[in-house]
């Protein structure tokens, strides 16, 4: 069926939660809706899958069921009783009834023209997966302020469709897995099952927040690492899509060079995460 199924896996998100669905809501113009020369009408559902919290993100989420409902949308809040990733999003698929999917992270805002670009790139008769410009949102300490600085101008944000926290595929482009593996990464299990060519940035931008503290960068960027070794080890085949660029000499050089304080932290936490490895996951907050 055409539309667009946006799928949110959120726990322990009830202080984030409302702050992405306030997004969605103020979508302008919504998916479909004539920003392009031909409106293009697509309904929409919103699908919030709470899983393992202790605290009231489902009961947070469905406090705006009434302003999807005068959207004109369909908007369900699932639970399940186990903290999973993995399992919340392949819940959340099972539930979807249209073929294009978004999977959006809880802690993540959309810009108000984000949704409508994505709706109209995913009409195409070929496999596609879409993403916005990621935006890194302006952190609280100094240390994440100085690492996002060089972390936003690195090749792999800036020339490629990275996808953090926010991705969506049309049918034919979900055809291309069953369900989502028990993997620490599925954003980039996702996006390397496209080749280059067949991944889209549309120009609207999103937020994505960076966790807080020389520790939690630490922390988060081993487990990226490990989770880019995951599917790499796991999925050797992939590896063929992967055009992750190389910073390479010069690219360090002019980064540094740029703004010595925050390379100087981008380079001691990549460092610091070769030397300490993963000890699990924190988000930092």
């Amino acid at each position: 069926m055409p539309g667009l199924s946006i799928i949110i896996p959120a726990s322990n998100e009830a202080a984030l939660i409302g702050r992405c669905l306030k997004a969605i809501l103020a979508s302008d113009p919504k998916p479909g809706a004539g920003s392009g020369s031909i409106p293009l009408p697509m309904p929409v559902e919103v699908i919030v899958v709470a899983n393992g919290c202790s605290d009231d993100t489902a009961g947070m989420a469905r406090g705006y069921a009434r302003g999807f409902a005068a959207m004109g949308w369909d908007f369900k809040v699932l639970e399940l009783a186990k903290g999973s990733k993995p399992a919340a999003l392949n819940e959340g698929d099972r539930n979807a009834k249209f073929r294009s999917r978004a999977y959006l992270d809880a802690d993540v805002v959309v810009s108000k023209p984000l949704l409508d670009q994505v709706g109209r790139a995913l009409r195409i008769n070929r496999p596609a997966y879409v993403s916005g410009r990621v935006n890194i949102a302006p952190p609280r300490s100094a240390i994440s302020k100085l690492y996002a600085q060089t972390y936003a101008r690195v090749p792999f944000m800036t020339q490629g469709v990275p996808g953090c926290g926010f991705f969506a595929v049309n049918g034919e482009g979900r055809r291309r897995w069953k369900q989502f593996p028990n993997i620490i990464s599925d954003d980039t299990f996702v996006r390397l099952l496209f080749s280059p060519k067949e991944r889209v940035a549309v120009a609207a931008t999103y937020d994505w927040p960076l966790v807080e503290g020389w520790a939690n960068l630490v922390k988060v960027r081993a487990r990226q690492d490990a989770g880019v070794r995951e599917v790499l080890g796991t999925y050797p085949q992939l590896a063929r899509n992967d055009d992750k660029p190389a910073l390479g000499i010069l690219g360090k050089l002019l980064l540094f060079l740029r703004n010595p304080p925050s390379f100087a932290v981008y380079a001691g936490v990549a460092l610091a995460t070769k030397l300490k490895g993963d000890e699990g996951w924190s988000r930092g907050r």
